[in-house]
């Protein structure tokens, strides 16, 4: 033990560069899969001056279970799994590492729609098994179609910009945006859904936006029509989208986040051929491990060394 305040990485690691932004606190770091009795345990042991998030959920108890916390601020940029409103409360800021990941999420998300439209899993495993599928696939051409993105902050407005690049139709909604990148329409959210034959989700989750996929909206899509997640699993109702990927009119989905996570076993999702899965890990790659890690690393020190962090 040393007296040097502490830092809860509710995590197992944290990137050199952001580690070296930290020496002057002790990094406790949290594990591979933190539990709510984790975190708790954590906050009443070491009483941390400053928390921050990669897994997990940090809520009213465990900020009241360290008097000396000061700010939370997230590994990325989705802060859905921090109780905003009780560390408003008790004068915590919440700050996140906004852009940080963008671009990793960006290339993740085109990495589903062209693994759902070309069918790369399903091929794969087809030729693994001894199938040559030539005269019986045709896959679906994405040049000329129409992308449909829902939210246009730093990741949105990259996935649209690839649309664009690819020779699509690209539209978009956000009820926030006044302008929107070239090539792009801004249009209301149903014409996203009836509209699109790719509709790919970048907003946050809101309890306005929570399950805004279901039975009704999801009926509104063009029969075929793909679905790509790399947001916030709440903003669709899972057994919604399991009818309709089983029932054809969705073509297929990809989808790196999910209602609860990890996802457990079982699931629906792991019986449907026609969905593709990955595990929250659009915004993991190399250089955003870093980018992350420093971002969030900079916003503690900023809200501890007396200036606040960035919104």
């Amino acid at each position: 033990m040393t007296n040097k305040p502490v830092i809860i990485v509710t995590g197992p690691d944290l990137a050199p560069q952001a580690l070296a932004l930290l020496d002057d606190y002790e990094v406790i770091f949290a594990g591979k899969t933190p539990q709510a009795a984790d975190l708790l345990a954590l906050a009443r042991q070491h009483n941390p001056a400053g928390i921050i998030v990669r897994y997990g959920a940090i809520g009213a108890d465990v900020m009241d279970a360290a008097p000396a916390l000061k700010v939370i601020s997230k590994h990325g940029t989705g802060t859905d799994t921090i109780d905003k409103a009780a560390a408003r409360a008790r004068g915590i800021e919440v700050a996140a590492a906004l852009g940080a990941n963008a671009a990793a999420v960006a290339e993740h998300a085109w990495a589903l729609i062209l693994a759902c439209a070309k069918a790369v899993p399903h091929l794969d495993a087809r030729m693994r098994q001894g199938h040559w599928d030539k005269a019986t696939y045709k896959a679906v051409e994405l040049n000329g179609r129409t992308l449909g993105i829902v939210g246009l902050g730093e990741i949105g407005r990259r996935a649209a910009a690839i649309g664009v690049a690819m020779g699509m139709q690209v539209i978009a909604f956000d009820p926030f945006a006044k302008t929107a990148p070239a090539g792009v329409t801004l249009v209301d959210l149903p014409r996203v859904f009836t509209e699109s034959d790719v509709v790919s989700l970048h907003c946050p989750l809101t309890e306005e936006n929570r399950a805004m996929l279901n039975r009704e909206t999801l009926a509104t899509f063009k029969d075929g029509a793909i679905l790509v997640n790399t947001a916030r699993g709440g903003l669709i109702d899972e057994a919604a989208l399991a009818e309709a990927l089983r029932s054809g009119k969705l073509l297929a989905a990809g989808l790196d986040s999910f209602a609860v996570e990890p996802m457990p076993t079982p699931h629906v999702f792991r019986e449907i051929p026609n969905v593709i899965l990955s595990p929250h890990i659009g915004g993991v790659s190399d250089a955003a491990y870093v980018n992350m890690g420093v971002g969030a690393a900079k916003n503690v020190l900023a809200v501890l060394q007396g200036a606040h962090a960035p919104a």
